[in-house]
């Protein structure tokens, strides 16, 4: 590929510097400021999470039972064992949860936008959530799990349908998107992600007639959700986003490299096809654990990746670890709007990102052209 003055810079391409011997590029490093401000919004989002809610909690009483929860650390928070229970066993496992969930979408987003070089790409509007969607509907109703009720626990099952849902779905709008010919324009891969979520979605419908005593349990989970989060969900989706992070963040270089183009990757001694794969392999099971744990939560993978790109760089050996930080604190925080903001009652966190998400996305679809080539 050819760039003259004149044709935009791919996103990631100007982010790579010249080594000091002048040959191969090296994509710019993340700089300390920068992570210190993620590690600040997760801390931040942790203590706002389990402070705020029906019950008002000091926020530096919860931080101090926090440290307590550290090997080694006695401090007196001065709450009751009553506020202690709340803080330990219903607000703190909820607001992991989100911290884990959201840094899964927004790792996953970023992921994606790299892998397809396109700046819409995003686990809801590529097809992959309705994908996981379609199956973890498939194994409530045909399985009976959680029907009569919310969910309350989340079987070893529904990941594992999850991930090859999605994977399913991200393969057929990747080929949906390739079928004019190697030119795929964002609007192209977004209009064939839009077909398949229409497609997915319609199997889903169907399911969910022919099972009507699991309507309930799934349209709860549809909208999104944490409030029925517990420890044993946490543990079910930690081993997940422990190896979608190592996989992401250990090939994010490769992805400044896709993003020159593939005969330029593949004189750099890069296999672009098989990087592509195994990330999007990776992305998609983070996507899958991070649905099947808290329901169809759109828009976290384009609005946190395209703000950490605006703000801290475009390389992504940035983009990734701070969108990590930064979903995760972003849907925390998203999570205490939707169960204080019309309290006692509580919104579905996917309605909350899908307001927040939706004027993002006009903006992301008005600035794309200039971002991406």
């Amino acid at each position: 590929m050819t760039v003259r003055p004149t044709d935009p810079v791919p996103a990631g391409a100007a982010a790579l510097r010249p080594t000091a011997a002048g040959g191969t590029p090296r994509p710019a490093g993340l700089r300390k400021r920068w992570l210190a401000a993620g590690v600040l919004a997760v801390l931040v989002a942790l203590v706002a999470g389990v402070s705020l809610g029906p019950v008002g909690l000091p926020p530096g009483s919860v931080a101090a039972e926090l440290l307590n929860l550290l090997p080694g650390v006695r401090l007196d928070s001065g709450l009751t064992e009553r506020e202690i229970a709340i803080v330990t066993e219903l607000r703190l496992p909820r607001v992991v949860l989100g911290l884990l969930v959201g840094g899964l979408l927004a790792l996953a987003g970023g992921c994606y936008q790299g892998v397809f070089r396109n700046p819409l790409a995003d686990p809801y509007l590529l097809g992959v959530a309705a994908g996981a969607g379609l199956a973890v509907t498939a194994v409530i109703t045909l399985g009976g799990v959680g029907t009569g009720g919310a969910l309350t626990g989340m079987p070893v099952t529904i990941p594992l349908a999850a991930f090859v849902g999605s994977l399913g779905a991200v393969a057929l709008t990747y080929l949906l998107g390739a079928a004019g010919g190697r030119d795929r324009s964002p609007a192209t891969l977004i209009l064939a992600g839009v077909a398949v979520s229409a497609f997915l979605a319609a199997g889903q419908t169907y399911l969910l007639q022919r099972h009507s005593d699991g309507i309930q349990p799934v349209y709860s989970w549809l909208l999104g959700r944490l409030g029925t989060a517990g420890w044993g969900d946490v543990r079910l989706i930690l081993p997940y986003f422990v190896l979608t992070t190592v996989v992401v963040l250990l090939h994010r270089r490769e992805l400044d490299v896709l993003s020159v183009g593939d005969d330029e990757a593949s004189g750099l001694g890069l296999h672009p096809q098989r990087s592509r794969y195994l990330l999007i392999a990776a992305a998609s099971l983070g996507t899958a654990a991070a649905v099947s744990a808290s329901g169809l939560i759109g828009f976290v993978g384009i609005i946190v990746p395209h703000t950490v790109r605006l703000l801290a760089g475009s390389s992504y050996r940035v983009i990734l670890p701070l969108s990590m930080l930064f979903g995760g604190a972003f849907l925390a925080l998203t999570d205490v709007v939707a169960r204080t903001a019309a309290a006692p009652a509580e919104i579905p966190i996917g309605v909350v990102t899908a307001l927040l998400g939706g004027p993002f996305f006009v903006l992301v679809l008005r600035t794309a052209r200039r971002v991406f080539p």
